[in-house]
C-alpha cells in the first residue's frame, strides 16, 4: 500500500493533506467504538502533510513513507506529544524529546495521526488494562484486539494508519497482529533502537512494525532499523536491506515445524499453520516436523526474567518525578506507596511484586539464575536448529482472539497466549506474524515465522512470496494430514 500511495502522491492524484483527512475523518467516525487511538494529533498531522505537499508542488524528491499517515504506540515517547504508556501514574508525560525510530520517521515526513492505544505499560495480551479502556477487535467487536499493543493493530486492520509501531517484549506485537489479521514484525534484538521506549523489561523489549502486507513492514523495518549511538544494543556492524530481498526465490530453502507448538495449538489454528507448510511446499520449500522441547520451558522463564526486569524498572514512578503523588502522607515512604497504589493498575501492581519476590535473597538463585539458564539454553538450542533449518514456522498463539472480558475469568488461558511468541524473544531472533485465513466466527488466524539474528529479509521475503502464491489458488498442493 505505500508504495501505491506514494506513486498517487508524486502523481499529484491526491495531496498528503487530503489523505491526511481520509484517515481523520475515518478516525472520528470508527474510533469511538474501536478506542484504537488514546490521542489524535490532528493539527501536527495536517501541518506535517502540507509540508509534503510543499516540496512535492516545489519539484522535491521525498521519501517513501512522506506523507504516508500512521500511528505510534503510545510507550513511544513523542516530543511535546503526550505519552502517557496508557497508564494513570503518566498521565499528561510530555516527553522533552522523541524516541529514535519516530524521530527518524519525522525526519522523512512521516505522518502522525495520535497515539495507539496499549495495556497498561505494556503489560497485557488483551488490550484491557489500559486505564482509557479496551481496545476492540475491528473483526468483531465482541472480542479483544489483543496485546500490548492493541490500538496498533486495531488501527492497521481497521485502515485507520497505514502502519503502525508497537513494541514487543514477548509477543506483543505478534500477537495482536494475529488477533486482527495484519503483519506484525519483531526485529533481532539490537536492530532497531530503544531509545525513547519506555521500558517493561530491558533485554526482551524491542520496537516492531505492524503493517497490511509484508512490503510495507519491509520499507519501514529499512527505515528506523540501524545504529543509534544512544542505544548501546544497537549493532554497528550489521546494516540491514530487506526490500530488495522481497522477490527472490526460495526454492530448497528449508523450514521446520516444531511439534511442541503446533500440538499446543487449537484445531483451526493448526489446520491454518498446515496449509502454509503446504503452500510453502509448492514454492519448493522443503518442510518437515521436528522436536524442540526447551520451547515449551521459554514461557515460565520469560515471566520470571520479564517481572524481574519491570519491578526494576518501573522503580522510577515514585511520585516525584512522574504523575500526581498521593494528596495526604505522612513521609516520603508512605507518600511513594500511596502514588503507585492509586495509580498503578492491578496487571502492573502484580509484575512488579511478583518480580521483585524473584530478586530478593534466598529466591534469585531459585527463580531468576534459573530462568536465565534455560534462556542461554534455548538460544543455544535456535543456535543448533538454525544450523538445519532455514526458518522455523509455528502458531502465532495458541487460540485466535478472547472473547472481552473472558481472561478475567479463565487466568491460564492469558498465561499461554505467549507461548509461542516468547521464545523470539528470550533468544533475540527476528520473527513475525502474517495472517494465513479465518475460522468459522471469521476472526483471523496467524502464523509465525522465525529465523536466525539479522535475517528478517528472509521471513519477510517468505511472507511477501506466501501473499503472492495465495493470489492463485488453482495451484494442488499434496496437502497435510492433521
Amino acid at each position: 500500500m505505500i508504495l501505491e500511495l506514494h506513486k498517487s502522491l508524486m502523481n499529484k492524484e491526491i495531496s498528503a493533506k487530503e489523505l491526511t483527512d481520509k484517515y481523520l475523518c475515518a478516525i472520528d467516525s470508527l474510533n469511538p467504538d474501536l478506542n484504537a487511538y488514546v490521542k489524535i494529533t490532528r493539527d501536527s498531522a495536517l501541518k506535517t502533510a502540507d509540508i509534503v505537499d510543499r516540496k512535492i508542488a516545489g519539484g522535491e524528491e521525498i521519501g517513501l513513507l512522506s506523507g504516508i499517515p500512521m500511528s505510534l504506540k503510545d510507550n513511544i515517547c513523542t516530543e511535546n506529544i503526550e505519552t502517557s504508556c496508557c497508564s494513570e501514574i503518566l498521565r499528561g508525560f510530555v516527553p522533552p524529546y522523541s524516541a529514535t525510530a519516530w524521530q527518524r520517521l519525522m525526519t522523512e515526513g512521516a505522518v502522525m495521526l495520535g497515539k495507539a492505544n496499549m495495556d497498561e505499560f505494556a503489560m497485557g495480551c488483551t488490550g484491557e488494562s489500559s486505564v482509557f479502556g479496551a481496545t476492540r477487535n475491528p473483526h468483531n467487536r465482541d472480542f479483544v484486539a489483543g496485546g500490548s499493543s492493541s490500538g496498533s493493530a486495531a488501527s492497521v486492520a481497521s485502515k485507520l494508519a497505514v502502519y503502525s509501531l508497537g513494541s514487543d517484549t514477548g509477543g506483543s506485537v505478534r500477537q495482536p497482529s494475529a488477533f486482527c489479521g495484519c503483519y506484525g514484525l519483531k526485529p533481532t534484538y539490537g536492530s532497531v533502537s530503544r531509545y525513547g521506549l519506555i521500558a517493561y523489561a530491558s533485554s526482551l523489549d524491542q520496537i516492531g512494525i505492524l503493517a497490511s502486507s509484508a512490503e510495507d513492514v519491509s520499507l519501514v523495518f529499512d527505515r528506523i532499523s540501524g545504529y543509534d549511538p544512544k542505544d548501546s544494543t544497537t549493532c554497528r556492524s550489521h546494516s540491514l536491506c530487506t526490500f530488495d530481498s522481497l522477490n527472490c526465490d526460495i526454492n530448497g530453502k528449508r523450514v521446520g515445524i516444531p511439534k511442541e507448538l503446533l500440538d499446543k495449538a487449537q484445531g483451526e489454528i493448526k489446520a491454518a499453520v498446515l496449509n502454509f507448510a503446504e503452500k510453502l511446499e509448492k514454492m519448493g520449500v522443503e518442510v518437515e516436523l521436528f522436536s524442540m522441547p526447551v520451547l515449551i520451558d521459554a514461557l515460565p522463564s520469560y515471566y520470571i526474567i520479564a517481572f524481574a526486569e519491570a519491578s526494576s524498572n518501573l522503580g522510577r514512578y515514585d511520585g516525584i518525578r512522574y504523575s500526581d503523588r498521593a494528596d495526604s502522607y505522612e513521609s516520603i515512604h508512605e507518600m511513594i506507596v500511596k502514588t503507585r497504589t492509586q495509580s498503578f493498575g492491578k496487571a502492573v501492581k502484580k509484575r512488579i511484586i511478583t518480580g521483585t519476590f524473584v530478586l530478593s535473597e534466598g529466591y534469585y538463585d531459585k527463580f531468576y539464575a534459573k530462568a536465565q539458564k534455560v534462556r542461554k539454553a534455548l538460544s543455544e538450542k535456535f543456535t543448533e536448529v538454525f544450523g538445519k533449518y532455514d526458518v522455523i514456522l509455528t502458531p502465532t498463539t495458541p487460540k485466535t482472539a478472547f472473547k472481552l472480558g473472558e481472561t478475567a475469568v479463565d487466568k491460564e488461558a492469558a498465561f499461554f497466549a505467549d507461548l509461542c511468541t516468547v521464545p523470539a524473544n528470550l533468544a533475540g531472533i527476528p520473527a513475525l506474524s502474517l495472517p494465513c485465513g479465518k475460522t468459522g466466527l471469521g476472526l483471523p488466524v496467524g502464523v509465525q515465522l522465525l529465523a536466525d539474528k539479522w535475517q528478517e529479509n528472509l521471513i519477510l521475503n517468505i511472507a511477501n512470496m506466501y501473499e503472492k502464491l495465495t493470489k492463485d489458488d488453482s495451484i494442488a498442493g499434496r496437502g497435510w494430514v492433521l
